[in-house]
């Protein structure tokens, strides 16, 4: 049976749907993060090899942004809710906080900490990196 992930952004024009799994559940705390995902950093898995991603609703009104060669990310141009990052026009991985329940993953590292606010306070037992992970 196929795992089955759905999600959307916060006013709900834009949906889509995964048919196979998630992996590499990372947080990342670098400041470019913290500015795409107006928090402590971000929270997001890749798309695992094999499994079929499609929007489903309101690929009219998603925008995407260049955040380096071959690399960006998209967001819903109505409220704002950045869905998923990018490699060369597809999507590579999913913000967590878009997808509805369980995604099934957990944060399995957390990278860029030597960079992360003052105000931030890491929680959890996954291991922390000061730079990206090796």
């Amino acid at each position: 049976m196929t795992n089955r992930i759905q999600g959307g952004c916060f006013c709900g024009s834009i949906r889509y749907e995964l048919l196979g799994t998630l992996c590499h559940a990372r947080s990342c705390h670098c400041s470019r993060c913290r500015k795409a995902f107006s928090g402590a950093g971000s929270a997001y898995a890749e798309v695992s090899p094999g499994s079929a991603f499609r929007w489903v609703s309101g690929f009219d009104i998603l925008k995407q942004y260049s955040t380096g060669e071959d690399w960006g990310m998209a967001f819903c141009s109505n409220c704002g809710t950045t869905l998923c990052g990018m490699y060369r026009d597809q999507v590579h991985g999913l913000t967590l906080g878009s997808v509805d329940g369980d995604p099934g993953v957990q944060i399995e590292q957390h990278i860029f900490v030597g960079s992360k606010a003052p105000w931030d306070h890491i929680g959890g037992e996954a291991p922390q990196f000061d730079e990206h992970a090796h």
